[in-house]
């Protein structure tokens, strides 16, 4: 390792004794190098120091920091204080890299100086455990690579998987690093770092092995839940997009589109209306607006649209019929889940 490594890898844990070991030598199988491996032990309490302890004298670029339990926000910032190389990239102690990952990331971000967060596909596994919500979700995440795709489906969910992460510390260090705000930091430094006017960039094809489980923190943690995302989504449109004031008609009066209008009312937002083509709601009054048919939606000055339905195909026909009358995604719409 030279004294100033080129990647420093951020890597936090806590009882990891069983899987710690394999992700840290999936990183040492990488082809490119020149990176360290700063890894933040959060208060363990099973063998994890002792196997991370063995882990640092086999390999010179792991450098090991104790600390109480602090939980992954101010475990990543202390990571990150420690961090000497210009590049920052992620990595979770229970998955595994592919050999190539770090030096087709590199390529990438070389390839384009404006990048400044790039990402790779994803498998989840073991297999055996992965459920058809979960495929259809690696799907989408690894149909994403170019940066107006990553953009226009940014209001969705997170298209970068946290665990991919390479990013310049520079840039980083200029949006504040992670935060603990209540809802997920992944998520909240890429929206940051698009509202900065930061490009983005995904490797195609598959570079890490994300494990699959019901005790996985973001299935666990109410910062990851449903509420926590909606909350980060609301917040930073009514920082973009509805920085404004510019009033919101949400297509689709079903649970999703109820959902994000009270999220909206709740952070201050406007509410103009709702847009549905069920006759059995058009005319109704929620949450004091009316539900219109599209046509009259359309009809409505300046509003801003948000695509929200759960329904399989439904974001995508909204999105082509707002499109069809000249509305610009990112600019007169988002699509929300």
């Amino acid at each position: 390792m030279t004294a100033f490594p080129q990647i420093s890898v951020l890597l936090t844990v806590r009882n990891g004794e069983g899987v710690v070991r394999q992700a840290l030598e999936s990183l040492a199988r990488q082809t490119f190098s020149d990176f360290e491996v700063v890894v933040v032990d959060d208060g363990s309490t099973d063998g994890t120091g002792e196997v991370l302890q063995s882990m640092e004298k086999e390999d010179n670029r792991i450098r090991v920091f104790t600390r109480e339990p602090m939980g992954i926000v101010p475990s990543l910032e202390f990571a990150r204080a420690q961090a000497r190389g210009p590049y920052l990239a992620r990595m979770d102690a229970d998955d595994g890299a592919f050999s190539e990952r770090f030096k087709r990331q590199m390529e990438l971000m070389a390839s384009d100086r404006r990048i400044v967060l790039c990402g790779t596909g994803i498998a989840y596994f073991p297999r055996e455990t992965v459920r058809d919500g979960a495929l259809r979700y690696e799907g989408w995440i690894n149909g994403l690579t170019a940066h107006d795709d990553l953009v226009r489906d940014l209001f969705v969910e997170c298209p970068i998987p946290h665990p991919t992460f390479l990013l310049r510390a520079d840039v980083m260090e200029l949006v504040g690093g992670y935060r603990d705000m209540g809802w997920p930091e992944d998520y909240d430094l890429v929206l940051r770092l698009w509202e900065g006017g930061g490009r983005f960039g995904k490797v195609p094809g598959v570079l890490l092995r994300w494990r699959e489980g019901e005790e996985r923190l973001s299935r666990t943690h109410p910062a990851y839940s449903g509420e926590a995302f909606r909350r980060c989504k609301v917040h930073f449109l009514l920082r973009t997009h509805l920085r404004k004031g510019r009033g919101v008609v949400v297509w689709g009066a079903g649970p999703v589109g109820k959902a994000f209008a009270r999220e909206l009312i709740a952070q201050g937002g406007t509410l103009l209306a709702f847009a549905d083509l069920d006759p059995r709601k058009v005319g109704q009054d929620i949450y004091g607006v009316r539900v219109i048919l599209p046509a009259e939606a359309l009809r409505i000055p300046g509003a801003f649209s948000v695509a929200a339905v759960g329904k399989t195909g439904g974001r995508e026909e909204i999105r082509e019929a707002l499109r069809k009358v000249g509305r610009v995604e990112s600019k007169d719409f988002v699509a929300v889940a």
